[in-house]
């Protein structure tokens, strides 16, 4: 049957965000840096101050045109509607939740905390570094890790010098902690 004559529900898509990102463990907060929460509130301002309104108006423009059903402006513009609308209540519940924590006052600890970047080395000699962030703002293409990866899980709380065991699909893995680095105050 031709796409044409069916009826797709929008019902279904409307959490969909929501499970896009890694859900936050039960009873644990949902820890971001004051720079990833300041980067999600620009978002959220972004999208309800102007592209909204964009979208809104080109919708409201495209349906003055008369029929609706083949009118490619307004049909693309209300599934961007519901897009940012989805992004807009995803954005609001995980901010409402966010449990800002600055990094900079670990600065000069040796102990692995949230927001601190750990360099350490595999059991076969692999050296890696990475930054233990947020759920919504560690990037794996620049090193960052969620602290809730089960690496950064298996660092939080060693020290330099400390070995901790990691579990894999292939078995456990040793690293041990060589440096331990924080955000200075004010930088």
């Amino acid at each position: 049957m031709s796409k044409a004559f069916t009826k797709e529900s929008d019902a279904g898509d409307d959490d969909d965000e929501l499970g896009a990102l890694a859900p936050i463990p039960a009873g644990s907060k949902n820890y971001i840096t004051p720079q990833g929460y300041q980067r999600l509130r620009d978002e959220l301002f972004a999208l309800i101050d102007t592209e909204r309104p964009q979208i809104v108006d080109i919708v409201h423009w495209a349906a003055s045109n008369g029929d609706r059903s083949e009118n490619g402006d307004y049909l693309y513009g209300k599934k961007r509607l519901r897009e940012i609308d989805r992004r807009i209540r995803f954005l609001t519940k995980r901010l409402e939740i966010a449990e800002v924590v600055d990094p900079t006052v670990h600065a000069g600890s040796e102990q692995v905390f949230f927001g601190a970047t750990v360099t350490y080395v595999e059991d076969d000699g692999v050296e890696r570094t990475v930054k233990i962030m947020g759920i919504d703002e560690a990037n794996s293409a620049q090193g960052e890790v969620s602290w809730i990866s089960p690496v950064a899980r298996a660092l939080l709380k060693a020290r330099v010098g400390d070995e901790v065991a990691l579990q894999t699909p292939g078995g456990v893995r040793l690293l041990e902690v060589l440096e331990v680095r924080y955000p200075e105050p004010g930088a």
